[in-house]
């Protein structure tokens, strides 16, 4: 008796868990993407390899990283307002295959041995165009994928399983690829990738595009969109702690070369564990957000992350040891994983519908957008002064922040608290007990 009722409860909490993969469209973009993100996870780490490989450079792994993001700070906000006037879907079908193009261009100059610093740089920089547009059309598409809203938060934190999942894979797979057949592969396998993804949003059944119509300017609707999300004291807030983390949290992936390499005294294969040991926190940080029953808590949850989050980076700067890194790292991905999506979560529960693409226009900005300013900064105090000075700084950083979200907390949850009630989210007579729980 008692392991039926354990049984069953396991079994209700993963369909807890999976209830996202009930809407067939959602559940088509979640397999063909879970195949496609392996090769970009796969591309990430061989760029990362080939241009240290080729420059022995700490500075150019940041601009690398600084080429292939800060497109989307400068483009994103102008795609916020195409998300919220175009056919969403479609625009997202065009997108993966500019996306398939680059990483076949990047693949036949490594295979034939035409590749060259600059060139990475510059087909980083266009992958970075490509997913200026792409990051807040497909944040907004989101929610025309479920088919019941309140799924919506499930559906990301899925989203975030499977980006995790893939990177779990994907670097692990790369590292062996690069030792046994160079770079250029992995920039193969990545670009056939994208076949998966392309056929499963093709094969979707949506309803036809209603074009809104068009009351306003291109410009007037950028403002507007702008004024409503920095008007806003939970988005504001939302969004400038995931800026400050983006910046100084985020770019340790860019300085793993470094530590692989210079600090571990590993090569290909010990990049690809370290980063695989990331992408296992991040998994877990995925499941958790998966299995909570609704955003409530989420609040308070963003002030924990951001503090672990720093916490995990100073103790990763110290370590020197293979094996005490790995756990580290695992401690770091679970924070960003449980930060990020979790400000998804929360900027999608709380934003009105008609300025959903304008605001998820900001959060790329905040998440991609800034992180190349980071690449830079991080790169740059690497050189300067060694990757373990520059990772202790990020992490100081970070716990800045968390304390500054931490004071906010009390005016947050006055806020938040009757939005969620207006969405049916909280009980309006449980408000006073439950809003403590933000």
């Amino acid at each position: 008796m008692a392991n039926g009722e354990a049984y069953q409860g396991l079994f209700s909490r993963f369909a807890l868990a999976t209830r996202a993969l009930h809407s067939r469209n959602f559940r088509l973009f979640f397999a063909g993407q879970s195949i496609s993100l392996v090769g970009t996870w796969m591309q990430r780490i061989a760029v990362s390899w080939l241009v240290y490989r080729l420059s022995g450079s700490a500075f150019l792994l940041g601009m690398v990283g600084f080429f292939s993001q800060i497109p989307t700070f400068v483009i994103s906000p102008y795609a916020g307002v195409l998300a919220d006037r175009l056919d969403r879907h479609r625009a997202i079908v065009v997108t993966q295959i500019m996306s398939m193009l680059q990483a076949l261009i990047l693949a036949t100059l490594t295979l034939t041995n035409h590749i060259d610093v600059w060139q990475v740089l510059a087909l980083s920089a266009l992958l970075g165009v490509i997913n200026g547009f792409d990051i807040p059309i497909r944040q907004s598409f989101m929610i025309e994928m479920v088919d019941k809203r309140e799924d919506l938060g499930n559906a990301i934190a899925l989203n975030s399983f499977m980006v995790n999942g893939a990177r779990l894979i994907g670097p692990s797979v790369a590292g062996i690829l690069i030792a046994v057949a160079g770079e250029g592969v992995c920039f193969l396998v990545n670009g056939l990738s994208y076949i998966a993804v392309i056929a499963s949003l093709l094969a979707m059944s949506l309803p036809p595009h209603a074009a809104r119509a068009q009351v306003a300017t291109f410009g007037k609707e950028l403002k507007d969109g702008f004024s409503y999300a920095f008007g806003s004291l939970p988005i504001r807030s939302i969004l400038l702690l995931m800026a400050l983390v983006s910046l100084m949290g985020m770019p340790y992936m860019v300085l793993m070369p470094v530590v692989a390499k210079d600090i571990l005294h590993g090569g290909a294969h010990t990049l690809g564990f370290l980063t695989g040991a990331s992408g296992a926190g991040a998994l877990l940080g995925a499941v958790y957000l998966a299995s909570r029953p609704s955003v409530v808590g989420l609040v308070r949850g963003l002030i924990l992350s951001a503090a672990l989050f720093g916490a995990g980076l100073i103790l990763f700067s110290f370590s020197t040891v293979f094996w005490l890194s790995l756990p580290l790292l695992m401690v770091v991905g679970f924070a960003m994983m449980t930060q990020m999506a979790g400000s998804n979560t929360l900027l999608q529960t709380l934003v009105s519908d008609e300025m959903r693409g304008r605001v998820m226009s900001f959060f790329a900005m905040a998440f991609m957008g800034m992180a190349p300013f980071g690449s830079l900064l991080a790169g740059s105090l690497a050189d300067w002064f060694g990757a373990p000075y520059a990772l202790l700084v990020c992490g100081a950083a970070c716990l800045l922040g968390a304390a500054w979200f931490r004071h906010l907390y009390p005016r947050l949850r006055e806020a938040v608290a009757p939005i969620y009630v207006s969405k049916g989210i909280l009980p309006a007579e449980e408000l006073s007990p439950a809003d403590r729980m933000l």
